[in-house]
Parts: C-alpha cells; structure tokens; sequence
C-alpha cells in the first residue's frame, strides 16, 4: 500500500477542483473551493458532527445526501455559519442555487440538490453573502484536474492550520482515492472540527461506499483528540464517478479510504494549534476495544497529562491518576505503563528510573495495559502548550 500527497481531490480521475480568494476571510488568501464530480456515476456518502447545535450547511448536506448522488461540493472558510437560525439556512440554499446557475452556464447538468455545502469558521456570524455569491461565480472557470487546483482547494478550507492536507491511495487495478482535509483545533469527536472530502473513481454502490466510509472515520478521524471540543460543522464527505471503469473490491476499497483517512488524520495531529509534541495513546489489556478507546481516551484529554508532555516530563503519575477515574475495567496490580517503549509503572508503583526517559522528541507513544483482557484501542493527541492558548484566547479577534 503506497499512500502519497500530491494531488488529493483531483488524484481520482473525473473530478475538478479550484480555489479563489473571495473575501470571505478578513485578513484575506483563498477562502473558497469546489469540487465537481464529473461522472460518470454521481454516488456519494457522508458523515457529520454529532454536535446537537449543527451549522446550517450540515443540515442542508445531510438532506441532499439522502439521495447517495452529488455532483459538487462548495466550501468556504472565514465563517461557519452555525447557530445563525432561519437566516442561515436561507444562505445555505442560495449558495446551492447560485452554485448551480453558475455550472449549468458552465455546461455541467446539475440542480441544487446535487450540491453539498460546508462551511467553517467562528461560530454565529452570518457569511457574508456578497463575497459568497463572486466567490461562486469565478469558481466554475477556473475549475481543473491538476494536482495544483488540488492544492489550491486544500488551502481554501484552511483556518488556523498552517499547511494544506492532501492524501491519495493508487489501486494496482487501476483505480484511486484521493482526499482533502483541514483541521487544527476544537477536535474531538465525533469527528473532530474538520472539513473533509474524499473522491473515488471506481465503480462502487452507495451502500458499500457509505460503509467504507463509516468504517474508516470511526477509527481514525473519531481517534483524533486534541482538546476535547466537538465543533458544529463536522463533515466527511466521499463521492465516487466510476471513472475509472473498475468495479472496486470492498475490502481494498475500505482499505484503501481507511488509509487515506488515517493519513489525513495524522497530518490533522501533527498541525494542531500550538502542537510541539505529537501523542499516541494506547490501552492494550482491556475487556472489550470500547473499554480500550474509553481509558485512552480519557489519558489523551486529560490538560496535566498534556502540559506534562509538552514539559517533556514522563509524569507517570498524572497518567495512573487520569486513568483512575476512567469508568472501565482494570486490574490496579497488573496496570503498565510505559513512555516511548519503556515501563515506567508497574505492580502498583513506579519503576527505577522512571523519570529518566528522554521525552524531548516530537512523537511520544504512551503505552498502558489495563490487565484484564486482550482488546487494544489508541487515540492520537497532542500537548497544551502556550501557543495553543493564545491561539484560541484571540480567535475571534
């Protein structure tokens, strides 16, 4: 399996992507893209926040995705236009019918709900419309299937991130996924605060394809923890056009979007707002793998294990004292716990030469097996440090 990062959305064939600086954002760069499935199939997935309060274009593209067909996706950063009640959802719908004047002049068959739509940004502000509306006017021509539109959509739907995310997976049988993600901060799941859209162009039907999708974010995108906020406007979208002609294996094809989705999600950890250090929790030893992903989960959002990593401390202390209060079966007397390969807490008590290990690397692993079964779950994370907090003191300033 070779995943590279290139081109992204446009890896796949039959698909078209661009970027434009609208004016969305106010201190400006790209703050639009569009992709559009160029067929010849229009099947399509997704999967979306489980944040109660969900922004006005969740609701709209979970409404048109009943239908498993898209033909394009419009999405902006520089505003998210959630909790923005009947106002909201009313610039959602004129975003779609706007969008899908512009293509059909353009020469693409299309209605409105063929449109997907996602937003990102502070939360409560209306989008300002006007940009919206040129923003979708000059997207249709500037449409391509370089690895360079890829890129330019990839940094459109970037907020605080600092570098576009791009993934794509080649089959041998001649076909590819490609993916596009941002995501820096407010992370935790269900899904963490990103934006994604994932193309195919093998030849798969809207139920397997849903469940190749589904599959694949519960256990990476879902894994991912790096403050524990679940934001409003969470999607993953995935269409797929058979362009390739090649009816795609399911297993390969879960295989292979559970791969770029991972990759994507790695790159979301390792540009976290004010990252220094890079954090894989594991939990081996657990009764069953949701008792695994509880306690990991649990150490991961813990803030004084997070400034201990940021310090480069190996406070085993702070893990054991975390993992406590985690509501799982563990067995206190067989408990481990180990930073980057070595035990440092075993039998009840810390080990010699526990505070010893060298933590001033990027990536740290914490291990801990909970001693009462063979089930094994890991979150990624990262740590708190000072920029993380005044990243998000000033952000809607």
């Amino acid at each position: 399996m070779t995943i590279t990062r290139t081109a992204g959305v446009t890896a796949a064939q039959g698909f078209r992507a661009a970027g434009v600086a609208a004016g969305v954002k106010k201190h400006g760069g790209l703050d639009m893209a569009l992709i559009v499935n160029d067929g010849p199939h229009l099947t399509a997935a997704g999967v979306f926040t489980s944040n109660r309060f969900k922004a006005a274009p969740v609701l709209w593209s979970q409404e048109v995705l009943k239908s498993g067909e898209l033909r394009a996706v419009i999405l902006n950063s520089g505003g998210a236009n959630a909790c923005t009640g009947t106002a909201g959802v009313e610039d959602a719908k004129e975003e779609a019918i706007h969008l899908a004047r512009q293509l059909a002049a353009a020469g693409v068959s299309i209605n409105a709900g063929q449109i997907a739509i996602c937003s990102t940004g502070v939360i409560g502000d209306r989008l300002p419309m006007k940009a919206i509306r040129s923003g979708i006017e000059a997207l249709p021509e500037l449409l391509g299937d370089s690895a360079e539109k890829g890129l330019e959509a990839a940094t459109a739907i970037m907020t605080t991130d600092t570098v576009a995310k791009r993934s794509e997976y080649a089959s041998a049988k001649g076909w590819k996924v490609g993916g596009m993600v941002k995501g820096a901060g407010m992370i935790a799941p269900s899904l963490a605060t990103m934006l994604c859209v994932i193309t195919t162009d093998a030849i798969v039907n809207q139920m397997d394809l849903e469940s190749a999708l589904r599959f694949s974010t519960s256990r990476t995108f879902d894994r991912l923890d790096v403050d524990g906020s679940t934001s409003t406007n969470d999607t993953v979208i995935v269409m797929a056009n058979g362009a390739s002609g090649v009816v795609a294996d399911q297993t390969e094809l879960t295989k292979a979007i559970f791969a770029v989705c991972d990759d994507l999600a790695d790159q979301m950890m390792s540009d976290a707002e004010g990252v220094t250090k890079r954090c894989i929790v594991t939990v081996s030893g657990a009764k069953t793998e949701d008792d695994a992903l509880t306690a990991a989960r649990v150490v991961a959002r813990d803030n004084l294990v997070k400034t201990a990593l940021f310090g480069e401390d190996p406070n085993w202390g702070r893990v054991v004292a975390t993992l406590g209060v985690a509501p799982v079966p563990m067995d206190i007397l067989k408990v481990t716990v180990a930073f980057n390969g070595k035990k440092v807490f075993a039998r009840g008590g810390g080990l010699p030469d526990a505070r010893d290990i060298d933590m001033s690397g990027d990536r740290i692993n914490v291990d801990i097996d909970l001693g009462v079964g063979r089930e094994t779950a890991s979150i990624r994370t990262t740590d708190l440090s000072h920029a993380y907090v005044e990243i998000n003191s000033a952000y809607t300033t």
